[in-house]
């Protein structure tokens, strides 16, 4: 395993300013944020023209990039495009939201089916993101997607099961499907909360990945607009090196 941060934690900087601030607070490998409603990343014009962009991300920084995360679900165009860019940057690793609550579960099978194959042909692995809101916010039916859809996972992000009406049920069968996570520290309470203050184990995540052989990332996603007062630089360095020392 190893420690890495989502691009995300500076959304409302530009991506080249989000690699630098990064990398000033000691991180090397970097998991790229997009979003068709700000202009961090649009994953459209980055489908359109993977190799300008491509190019451009290696002007921008030398940080070793270890996934891709949409904010939002993409058209199946626009995904084959986003596999492509991410074959370049030889990232093997690509985040979905799954659908909406309330989304007939056969017809999100159908999208994830469609969305799997054009993955599996760039030889990359797709994941959804566990998230309140979503099909994923309850543990058993993210389960039952991977099930239902072989070769799919999940991108374990503990604070919304923490942050939920599930808080006090376990969510263990989830990590066998685990791909990829994204970290935070959070209170019943509060989805953010300032790092040490809040209830997650990462102890316990670690060794229950590491019961599955995971070997991938420890994503560090601090969300900009639940900072309240507290310094974010601060915030990345401290959860970096508690991860760091954990490892």
């Amino acid at each position: 395993m190893f420690v890495s941060a989502s691009s995300r934690c500076f959304e409302d900087k530009s991506f080249p300013e989000a690699c630098q601030l990064l990398v000033d607070v000691g991180f090397d490998k970097i998991e790229l944020w997009m979003d068709e409603n700000s202009d961090h990343i649009k994953p459209s014009e980055v489908a359109a023209a993977p190799d300008r962009f491509y190019l451009k991300y290696r002007e921008v920084t030398r940080m070793t990039p270890v996934g891709l995360c949409l904010e939002n679900s993409p058209t199946l165009e626009v995904f084959e495009g986003l596999c492509r860019f991410a074959k370049m940057l030889k990232v093997t690793q690509i985040t979905l939201p799954a659908a909406p609550i309330g989304t007939p579960f056969n017809e999100e099978i159908d999208r994830l089916r469609s969305r799997l194959a054009a993955a599996n042909s760039s030889g990359i692995r797709l994941s959804l993101k566990t998230k309140t809101g979503f099909l994923t916010e309850d543990p058993q039916t993210a389960v039952e997607l991977c099930q239902a859809v072989p070769g799919l996972g999940v991108t374990y992000d503990p604070s919304y099961f923490i942050c939920s009406r599930f808080a006090n049920q376990s969510h263990d069968q989830i990590f066998q499907y685990v791909y990829h996570t994204h970290l935070r520290d959070t209170l019943p309470s509060e989805l953010q909360v300032a790092v040490g203050l809040g209830e997650i184990d990462y102890s316990r995540i670690i060794g229950q990945l590491r019961r599955y052989n995971y070997a991938r990332a420890l994503s560090v996603e601090i969300l900009p607009a639940l900072l309240k007062d507290n310094d974010r630089a601060l915030e990345l360095r401290k959860i970096r090196m508690l991860l760091e020392t954990l490892l």
